[in-house]
């Protein structure tokens, strides 16, 4: 009898069996590096393991990956800046100019011919028919042109070219800016005959109330259709200094203002309500007035008085205008109609003249709408 024997193979001692209630080995944590810079924990994105290893976040702003089409995120509107004020020159500012009476500069004029009349009397010069004539005596020795009667003749001659050239006559609605050297010397706003010294460069500036009717510029609507404007300003010239010394020429600034609020305020499309006229009235004086205000404009009204559409919308606006006004009409037309057989309807059930069930008062609906339509047509024909 042969026994066999189960020969097992050696192998070394097995391990024991990690207890249950043993802690788990710390795993390490996989992480998601995104190109923009922060770390994503993959157990965020795939909750799929009972207990997340814990895991210490870096704070990181993610952008916007430039190429990909990924939309940048939602930011809250920046508040509005305030518009920055136009600074001004506080020392240019219009000030009354010194001048005199119109008798000052004839008295000094009549002076400075006497006194060349006198010196070419000395001279012996003077016509003996022209002494005679002034009451000189005409037998006086001859001194002949020497230094003495040359200076004479300067000073003299000075004098009466001070004195009548500075003569100015002054005119209402008008004023003159005077500089000397480039400085500003003051402002001459009196009427009548004056002397303004003669040294000093005068700028002629109308003061008087002007309106200005401007051509067609450039504007949009609310929607943003392009329209053409025509504008009345109602303006004047308050401070001379400023409009004259302030800007290059303020008549050509005030209609770059004008142009520019056109392009900031929305003009309400032509055969828009009176209400939103003067509301587009309003919001253009107030702007033009700000712009023009440092430099010595005051603007009283900005009107627009004329408003169309630009060409290459005009077609277009003109067709679509038609089609509202058609929907509009048909919408009351339609309106009516449904009120007069509602009406007529319920004063038929409500006397008790007939009695109608459902069919019957779709029936009568029918026919009583059919001919009201037909008769507003007729009538609108």
């Amino acid at each position: 009898m042969t026994t066999t024997t189960d020969h097992t193979p050696e192998s070394g001692p097995e391990p024991e069996p990690p207890p249950a209630h043993a802690p788990a080995p710390p795993r390490a944590a996989r992480l998601i590096h995104t190109e923009s810079t922060t770390e994503i924990p993959v157990h965020l994105l795939f909750r799929d393991d009972p207990d997340p290893a814990p895991v210490h976040l870096r704070p990181a702003v993610v952008g916007r990956r430039q190429g990909t089409g990924e939309q940048p995120r939602l930011r809250r509107p920046a508040p509005e800046r305030p518009r920055p004020a136009v600074r001004v020159d506080p020392e240019l500012a219009e000030r009354p100019a010194r001048v005199l009476p119109g008798a000052a500069g004839v008295a000094a004029g009549l002076c400075g011919a006497a006194g060349c009349v006198a010196a070419s009397w000395w001279a012996g010069v003077l016509p003996p028919l022209a002494a005679g004539a002034l009451g000189l005596p005409v037998s006086a020795p001859a001194a002949g042109l020497g230094p003495a009667q040359w200076a004479a003749y300067a000073g003299a001659g000075a004098l009466g070219l001070f004195g009548f050239g500075g003569l100015a006559r002054g005119r209402t609605g008008r004023a003159w800016v005077l500089g000397l050297f480039g400085r500003y010397r003051g402002t001459v706003r009196r009427t009548g005959l004056l002397w303004v010294n003669p040294l000093l460069l005068r700028r002629r500036v109308d003061v008087r109330l002007r309106h200005w009717r401007s051509e067609p510029m450039q504007a949009a609507d609310r929607s943003g259709v392009a329209l053409r404007v025509v504008v009345l300003v109602v303006w004047r010239v308050r401070d001379t200094a400023r409009a004259t010394l302030g800007v290059e020429d303020h008549e050509t600034y005030l209609r770059e203002c004008v142009e520019a609020a056109l392009l900031r305020v929305p003009v309400e499309a032509p055969g828009a309500g009176k209400g939103a006229m003067e509301s587009a009235q309003d919001a253009l004086t107030r702007l033009v007035a700000e712009d023009t205000a440092p430099v010595g404009v005051e603007v009283f009204a900005v009107r627009p008085v004329r408003v169309e559409y630009a060409p290459e919308v005009a077609a277009a606006m003109h067709r679509r205008r038609i089609a509202a006004l058609d929907a509009q009409h048909r919408a009351s037309v339609l309106t009516s109609v449904v009120d007069s057989v509602e009406d007529t309807v319920t004063r038929l059930t409500m006397r008790g003249l007939v009695e109608l069930d459902d069919y019957e008062r779709k029936v009568l609906v029918r026919d009583l709408t059919v001919a009201f339509c037909a008769g507003r047509g007729d009538t609108g024909a």
